[in-house]
């Protein structure tokens, strides 16, 4: 195979990876909320049992 084959296969595994991000990306983003976590909220209660050290709540929280 020439040079130009195998570059013609990168750039389609390429373009093939994107496109499997981005349609990730909005499948994710239009996936409804499961019942019960619309409106929730970030308490003391929710995050006391939480071992998670790097989660984005638990900053918030100290920032507060």
């Amino acid at each position: 195979m020439t040079k130009t084959g195998y570059l013609i296969i990168a750039v389609v595994i390429i373009v093939l990876l994107l496109v499997t991000v981005i349609v990730s990306f909005v499948v994710y983003r239009k996936t409804p909320l499961p019942k019960g976590c619309e409106n929730m909220k970030i308490t003391k209660d929710t995050c006391k049992n939480c071992t998670n050290q790097i989660c984005s709540y638990s900053k918030k929280k100290e920032k507060e």
